[in-house]
């Protein structure tokens, strides 16, 4: 997961996917250093506050020290990793500064209870691309497929989300959790059965708005599946009824200043 060097304030770090930079070579390794008040200032900025994926671009740009040799990155290189990447290292950050321990509330669905647990951000699990892997666009198959002027197109090919992309749909999230996500999955979409590019292009994110959601979620599913990185899906039982809690990692005081 990672390793601490002599120094106590960086540790290394590799990246799940890795990036592909100018000369067409994957890079994944790099020195992490330690938030100290400088980040706290990053934190406490309002205008990263309103964008979650300008803040995370943020923050590693100012903590990651080294990468694959280069003594910086720049704040571009950053916002181009994968969101796993990005989400991935800010783990590692935040257990490094922190400790691993996270306060954590999950509620039951079926008894409505507040189950408040401490979660292990060093044990959550973590895949990453292998040698010989390179990350492949996901390919999904419809089951109601979309509609367009009598044509039914039956599957969706994405690539995964980047941190440019998160910053870019940042104020549509703010406004609407569904319109943000449909944004967001349009920017990462790259064929839609045989349509014309330019048609897919001129949909964006309506496309997806009028897909059933049984269709959503299947591609929900499959990005998930395909997607290196931390896993934050957590399984709990309810400590009151007994049923099973599936939800993703309360980040509610991952970042937290107190």
């Amino acid at each position: 997961m990672t390793t601490t060097t002599t120094m106590t304030r960086e540790i290394e770090f590799n990246l799940p996917i890795g990036y592909m930079n100018g000369d067409g070579a994957l890079r994944r390794s790099g020195m992490l250093r330690k938030m100290t008040g400088r980040e706290e200032a990053i934190l406490a900025d309002r205008s990263n506050q309103h964008n979650g994926g300008k803040l995370v671009t943020e923050l590693l740009h100012s903590c990651v020290t080294q990468f694959e040799g280069e003594q910086k990155l720049s704040k571009q290189d950053v916002a181009n990793w994968y969101s796993a990447d990005r989400n991935y290292v800010l783990i590692r950050l935040r257990s490094f500064t922190f400790g691993p321990e996270l306060p954590a509330t999950y509620t039951c669905p079926q008894c409505g209870e507040k189950q408040d647990v401490v979660e292990n951000l060093d044990e959550l699990p973590v895949r990453a691309l292998g040698d010989d892997e390179t990350l492949e666009d996901i390919t999904v198959e419809l089951v109601d497929g979309y509609w367009d002027k009598e044509v039914c197109h039956t599957t969706v090919t994405l690539t995964l989300p980047r941190g440019i992309d998160e910053a870019a749909v940042a104020p549509m999230l703010r406004k609407n959790a569904s319109t943000g996500k449909n944004a967001l999955l349009a920017r990462c979409l790259k064929k839609v059965g045989d349509m014309p590019q330019h048609r897919v292009e001129a949909l964006g994110p309506r496309l997806f708005s009028e897909l059933t959601l049984t269709d959503r979620r299947l591609i929900d599913r499959a990005l998930n599946k395909a997607a290196p990185g931390v896993d934050l899906m957590r399984d709990r039982e309810c400590y009151s009824c007994g049923a099973e809690i599936k939800a993703n990692l309360d980040m509610t005081h991952f970042l937290a200043l107190e």
